[in-house]
């Protein structure tokens, strides 16, 4: 029996007829919500956390009189991921219906039609899910204090998974205006494993000062059963560098014909659609294999992920869309191709595999290349130990903030003091100060001093009764149109077009269905007769018509190539990369480590040297009329540009004319035409020098107030705090539009406004995402005294991987596989005669 007295007995009979008991941190969530206190929930995959999410709700819902009218809107849930909100409507359909609860759930995200979202706001459902972004809109909305007003619980899922981004400080502050505009609210956090959970606990409750945190009450599940990770080993040799992982797809394959229904994760939507379209070349079985990327047109997403609820697909190609918390318990195995390059994630991933909390999850690790196999070790050991590497807690984006203000306007007319006791609240502006919310507000009304002459950019107005207002309708639609801190790429829609009858090549615009969307650099660069993968297709291009890449399905024969994607790649984790140093380091860890591997690090070790844990080996070498410099921090690729850029500058005050640098996850190489080697050996100290901490002072600052990627980020920053609108009513503009626009006025800040809000949000930025200043700062910190210097007569076995990616053009596959091979074996036979 389930018998509870906090249950009631519609509840205990269904979980009877189930054949379930409720779980003690159900009880104990039902137990905490009931009090009208916030919980925060953290719990292994599969421990039934949706279910305790919403069991409050139901049991406070299934309490209603019978006939009593719909109190309105009673609970709602947010997701990170459209799907997954989805999801969690269509496992709440269940529950409900067996129980026979009069309760209606609805979704809310940016594929719902604009009529349903307006019925939403007239008769709001019990309970909606929808996103963070929908969620911005609907408190801007005129009507929100009415649509909230009988809010009774908030539930955020894979909170661990908002709270690392812009994305979360705007969430943060919805949640601050739900708790004005709802005092009693429950709010409840579901969370999987973190390193810190009362970072989530703070983020759950209103905060009153930054040295006395509020936190939530806490439930942790212990136990579950362990995850059946390993890695993928194949016979044929790895090489070097290249992330296609092509020689792993005929074992691949043999996996999922082994197994009932398997999630193929990749880390971008290039590898996706090249990974889709080897499996279908190898699938002599006919296998239903889908793909699911966040460009795929989302008619085309809902259809896999329906396929996949009902049991009809054997596998998904899937990118991040499908990380988080989707409920497919016949998926019994999750591939991960390439390294996970965090322990987190990749624990995130697993999780997918065996959904239920006593069932192990199942998942194999393909690493695409020999550097790889190590990432791939390393999260193995940190899975085994359960370790965690989620990111530190954030400070709230000042340009994050700027949007919020707008949006509050858009409300209602508001009050600055008690707008900012309501900001201040959000964990991650506790520490705000009035000064600096002042800045924030007076940015909105004028776009600063430099700007304030340009009547555009004042966004609202102040009144005789000191209240701020939006400046206008328009302005206000402007922000409705904009919401948001994704910044994805300017992209075109991609049409699968009617060729005119009798006249092949000939296509009509507007006719076909949309088969996504591809990114607008991208599209530039086709011609027409050009083919390209995508959504699992091959296509041929006939022409660009307005917005829109009309194209046909190409016949067989073709070579092609797949579009690129800005901003796909995720950086190897400080946590890991620690992992991977001490792996090097250690010998006596090499035998659990493929043949292949070890005799590599044994050639490094013999032709020059391993470093340890600490230290920073760098070596000198002259190949082909050149003179090159490698260094291996192994800090991730961000860092590691970020410090080519600086030791280059260097370099070139030193009077050694650097000509390049490139970089990986692990390394950078510098080439020069002066004798690096030689300089080193007369300077005892220069290396020292050149790898100074001091380098992040002066040197950052000018190379950063020059750098395209300072632009760049810059650029979203703009965009987020709106001072540039990506779209317009009727219209959208192209990427090169918001670049002309966004880099004239970083120009005239720069000039005449240097501490511009905007120009200091770019730079806390480039602190922690784009440049990763901050990680190159305690590389710097730990490498000191530590500098390892080789100087050799030809390269190395270790900077053979760096060495591959100088030069490297943007293609993808077994062709650029093929390039990659042939000068990794010219390197290597250099390296090793």
């Amino acid at each position: 029996m389930s018998g509870d007295p906090l249950l009631p007995p519609i509840f205990s009979d269904w979980f009877d007829r189930r054949g379930w008991r409720p779980r003690a941190h159900q009880l104990d969530l039902l137990r905490i919500a009931g009090s009208g206190r916030s919980a925060l929930l953290v719990a292994p995959t599969g421990a039934g956390k949706t279910l305790a999410g919403f069991l409050p709700s139901l049991v406070a819902l299934a309490g209603r009189p019978k006939g009593a009218k719909a109190g309105g809107l009673h609970t709602l849930y947010v997701s990170p991921l459209k799907a997954l909100a989805v999801d969690i409507a269509r496992n709440l359909d269940a529950p409900i219906a067996e129980i026979g609860l009069p309760v209606r759930v609805e979704t809310r995200t940016g594929d719902t039609p604009a009529h349903k979202r307006t019925r939403q706001i007239d008769r709001p459902p019990d309970i909606l899910l929808t996103t963070p972004e929908q969620l911005s809109l609907l408190i801007a909305h005129r009507e929100a204090a009415a649509l909230f007003a009988e809010l009774r619980c908030v539930v955020l899922d894979e909170l661990h998974a908002l709270v690392t981004s812009k994305r979360g400080d705007l969430l943060s502050l919805a949640l601050a205006r739900l708790h004005r505009l709802s005092p009693g609210l429950t709010a409840i956090g579901l969370s999987a494993t973190v390193r810190e959970p009362d970072e989530l606990r703070k983020y759950l409750v209103p905060q009153k000062a930054p040295d006395a945190p509020s936190l939530a009450d806490l439930v942790v599940v212990q136990g579950g059963a362990k995850p059946d990770l390993r890695m993928l080993e194949i016979d044929r040799r790895l090489p070097l560098a290249g992330h296609t992982a092509y020689q792993s797809m005929p074992a691949i394959y043999d996996l999922i014909r082994a197994h009932r229904t398997v999630l193929v994760f990749v880390n971008t939507r290039l590898q996706a659609e090249y990974t889709f379209q080897e499996l279908w070349r190898l699938n002599d079985d006919v296998l239903p294999i889908a793909l699911h990327h966040g460009s795929l047109d989302a008619q085309q997403r809902r259809r896999v992920e329906a396929a996949m609820a009902a049991g009809q697909l054997r596998a998904i190609v899937c990118t991040a869309t499908l990380d988080l918390g989707i409920d497919w318990g016949d998926v019994d195995l999750v591939v991960n191709i390439g390294a996970p390059k965090g322990a987190s994630r990749i624990m995130q991933r697993i999780g997918r595999a065996n959904h239920r909390m006593d069932e192990p999850s199942k998942a194999y690790l393909v690493p695409a290349n020999r550097f790889e196999i190590l990432e791939c070790r390393a999260a193995l050991d940190a899975v085994e130990e359960a370790a965690q590497d989620t990111p530190d807690a954030r400070i709230g984006a000042p340009d994050v903030l700027a949007q919020h203000v707008l949006g509050m306007a858009c409300a209602d007319a508001f009050d600055p003091v008690a707008l900012y006791d309501e900001v201040t609240a959000a964990a991650p502006y506790v520490g705000l100060t009035w000064e600096e919310f002042e800045q924030v507000v007076d940015y909105v009304a004028t776009g600063g001093y430099a700007l304030r002459a340009y009547e555009r950019f004042a966004k609202i107005l102040r009144g005789p009764d000191g209240l701020w207002r939006v400046r206008d309708a328009r302005t206000a639609q402007q922000y409705r149109m904009n919401v948001g801190t994704i910044i994805e790429a300017t992209t075109v829609k991609v049409r699968l077009a009617r060729s005119l009858r009798g006249k092949p090549g000939t296509v009509l615009p507007k006719t076909g269905r949309v088969l996504g969307e591809i990114e607008e650099d991208f599209a530039e660069t086709l011609t027409v007769g050009d083919t390209f993968l995508f959504a699992g297709e091959v296509l041929r291009f006939e022409g660009l018509a307005e917005d829109e890449a009309l194209v046909t399905k190409a016949g067989p024969g073709t070579d092609p190539a797949i579009p690129s994607y800005a901003g796909a790649k995720f950086p190897l984790s400080t946590f890991l990369a620690a992992r991977v140093r001490a792996l090097i380091a250690d010998p006596f860890e090499w035998d659990r480590l493929p043949k292949q591997v070890s005799d590599y690090l044994l050639q490094q070790r013999r032709r020059s040297l391993l470093p340890g844990p600490r230290d920073l080996l760098v070596e000198t070498f002259p190949r082909g009329g050149r003179h090159y410099l490698t260094a291996f921090p192994f800090e991730g690729r961000l860092a590691h540009q970020t410090l080519g850029m600086l030791l280059t500058r260097r370099l070139e005050r030193a009077r050694l004319r650097p000509l390049g640098f490139a970089a990986n996850d692990y390394g950078i190489a510098i080439w020069t035409n002066r004798d690096l080697s030689e300089r080193i050996g007369f300077e005892p100290r220069f290396l020292e020098d050149l790898f100074a901490e001091d380098m992040l002072g002066d040197d950052l600052e000018a190379w950063l107030d020059e750098s395209a990627m300072m632009k760049r980020t810059f650029r979203q920053c703009a965009v987020i705090a709106g001072l540039i609108e990506r779209r317009f009513p009727g219209q959208k503009k192209t990427g090169r539009q918001v670049t002309i626009s966004t880099d004239l006025v970083y120009d005239v800040l720069r000039k005449h406004q240097p501490d511009h809000l905007l120009l200091r949000a770019a730079r806390q930025d480039a602190a922690t995402g784009l440049l990763d200043v901050r990680r190159l700062g305690m590389m710097l910190r730990r490498i000191q005294g530590r500098i390892i210097h080789k100087a050799l007569d030809r390269v190395s076995p270790l900077s053979v991987s760096v060495m591959l990616e100088i030069g490297r053009e943007r293609v993808y596959g077994e062709g650029a596989d093929e390039i990659l091979a042939e000068a990794e074996a010219q390197l290597l036979e250099e390296a090793l005669a």
